[in-house]
């Protein structure tokens, strides 16, 4: 089945770039699953059918100051905002893409949340994915790039535009100082530090842990064409992964909430 990433994928070819600065990633993956949870559970779709939950994005974590939750679903309170002391699902989609240093801020935001959702809810369902650049080389395009055509942004539409994402070497030293460079052990490192995280048993809620850790490798450079990385080095199998989360959250969710 496609997954919310291949969704991902699939804007960036669409704006020809990827704009590190929007983070939209995270409202398209919060959606997809969303969308997928609610068409492969049928105990969460049947109290989304009845109002008993309802959905939200980019919630301010209770007690979290700045921290934000980017797909929330529980119930609402009588004003039909989300009531925080009765969460039932918390899902994080954080990426490291363009420079694997900022895997460790990525790494203390999922912790951090994690630890203030169990304390308010240690119940609900706590998931977290992580998108995992491979290339060794990022264009730079938001920043670096694009501000040079401030005022002449059709010559960028029209000259510059068109050639990236299209495999054209030349990008490279034409927009040298808009290069940055990640190591080649980079992607292992970050992917095995995630997986550091704490992960949880089935049903022992009392313990402080995702309920499931899904790692997604990612090819991004904004030079050549962007893809989901299902060959990969890490032993990672996406769709099987993707589908494995979908079908633990349902059971933890049919097992916390209709018992």
């Amino acid at each position: 089945m496609p997954t919310p990433f291949d969704e991902v994928i699939e804007k960036i070819k669409e704006r020809g770039y990827h704009n590190q600065r929007l983070e939209e990633h995270s409202d398209i993956v919060g959606n997809g699953i969303l969308s997928d949870l609610i068409s492969s559970c049928g105990p969460l779709k049947k109290d989304f059918d009845e109002n008993k939950v309802k959905s939200w994005l980019n919630v301010h974590a209770p007690g979290a100051r700045g921290r934000k939750i980017d797909l929330l679903i529980g119930e609402p309170d009588p004003n039909g905002d989300p009531d925080l002391n009765n969460i039932r699902i918390c899902i994080e989609n954080k990426s490291v893409i363009t420079a694997h240093r900022n895997s460790y801020a990525r790494f203390d935001d999922l912790n951090e949340t994690l630890q203030v959702i169990h304390r308010v809810k240690s119940e609900a369902v706590i998931v977290a994915t992580v998108l995992v650049g491979l290339a060794e080389r990022y264009l730079n395009v938001s920043d670096r790039i694009k501000p040079q055509y401030k005022g002449k942004e059709a010559d960028f539409k029209n000259q510059i535009l068109p050639l990236l994402s299209h495999g054209d070497p030349k990008l490279w030293e034409q927009f040298s100082v808009a290069v940055s460079s990640n190591r080649t052990n980079d992607p292992a490192k970050t992917i095995k530090k995630f997986k550091t995280l704490p992960v949880r048993n089935p049903g022992q809620t009392h313990q402080m842990g995702f309920d499931f850790l899904l790692v997604v490798p990612i090819f991004i450079d904004n030079v050549n064409e962007p893809y989901i990385a299902r060959e990969n080095p890490f032993g990672i199998n996406i769709d099987s992964d993707y589908s494995n989360m979908l079908a633990i959250i349902c059971k933890a969710y049919l097992a916390r909430w209709h018992f």
